[in-house]
């Protein structure tokens, strides 16, 4: 479609935080604005979206507490990823109608970034919607987060919550690649058969069944080694009883926990007598990683040895039901918003 004149007023629709969410953010906790698109500044770059990618991470920022990142102040655009095309450029190394991803675009219809927040993605090594995937940031968490912090050896047994999602799917694949025995979490016999049918992890516990520390024991017979957490809650606290001595615990979210003043946790006892090392990370402590990833994975990727099933929404206006899904374990791969384009 053809680009409109930067030089021209354009305007950009976004989703600003109204009021802090209590617990499960609500729709009336988000607003829609109209705004003017500002002209650009040396060094800088418009891109026009066309995927947003959604992230358990944006619901931290709408509190006030204290985190890795700043709170999303009143009035100010929801975090997330975006990928688009370049509509004006100020930066040498970008042009117009170059396919990029924006790291953190927001809930809108622009955005205007520096380069450091922007990188190209290639469409005809994949389209748009994998580099917010697999060659994105979600894919980028669970490399780093599997390898660097777990730290996997052939024949070891990693657990995967949330493993039909968009990082525990990954992370399972890449352990499958290394050797590993590979047991999902996930909610709802659809996700699990899907966990094992397409993703060929070795195995898939129901998190929603009464039994399912039974169950989780069952397909772990030998205890585990590694155990990548996406949820936290009471998920993470049956998957610590089964820890092997000097086991890996990969704190990649608490999605569970999000919503809640109080949370479940673990018998730090057992951090002491198996002698566990249990570790956080953010992404942006492994910036030095990125091309050993990229690398990595678009051989995979091209491979077909890795595959993330897209949970896509239609229209800005289904961004914030689409975020609630998100929350609440309703969406089923990577979630993603597709805007409308003929604008």
């Amino acid at each position: 479609m053809p680009f409109a004149d930067p030089k021209t007023e354009m305007k950009n629709r976004q989703i600003v935080l109204q009021k802090r969410p209590e617990g499960l953010p609500k729709l009336s906790d988000f607003a829609f604005v109209e705004s003017d698109v500002p002209q650009l500044s040396d060094g800088q770059i418009l891109v026009k979206h066309r995927y947003l990618g959604l992230a358990p991470a944006a619901r931290i920022r709408m509190s006030a507490g204290p985190s890795y990142a700043p709170p999303t102040p009143i009035g100010g655009v929801i975090y997330g990823q975006a990928a688009g095309l370049v509509v004006a450029s100020k930066h040498p190394r970008f042009s117009a109608g170059e396919a990029v991803v924006v790291t953190d675009g927001g809930w809108q219809e622009y955005s205007i970034a520096s380069s450091r927040m922007v990188a190209k993605a290639s469409p005809q090594l994949a389209p748009l919607t994998v580099w917010l995937g697999i060659l994105g940031v979600s894919g980028f968490t669970a490399y780093v987060g599997l390898l660097d912090v777990g730290q996997p050896k052939e024949g070891e047994v990693v657990v995967v919550s949330a493993a039909s999602g968009a990082v525990g799917s990954l992370v399972g694949q890449i352990a499958r690649i290394k050797g590993c025995y590979v047991v999902g979490i996930s909610g709802g016999p659809e996700k699990c058969a899907y966990v094992v049918d397409d993703l060929k992890f070795d195995a898939c516990v129901d998190h929603r069944n009464p039994d399912f520390g039974d169950a989780l024991a069952r397909a772990c017979p030998d205890g585990i080694d590694i155990y990548f957490d996406n949820v936290g809650g009471p998920v993470r606290d049956e998957a610590f009883k089964l820890m092997k001595d000097f086991g890996r615990v990969v704190i990649c979210g608490l999605i569970a926990e999000y919503n809640d003043e109080a949370s479940s946790g673990p018998s730090w006892a057992s951090l002491l007598t198996k002698r566990l090392t249990v570790r956080g990370f953010l992404t942006r402590d492994y910036v030095h990683r990125k091309q050993d990833f990229e690398t990595d994975t678009s051989h995979w990727y091209a491979n077909g040895q890795v595959r993330l099933r897209d949970d896509i929404s239609h229209g800005l206006e289904q961004t914030p039901s689409a975020f609630i899904n998100l929350l609440t374990g309703k969406n089923f791969g990577k979630a993603i918003v597709e805007l409308d384009q003929s604008t």
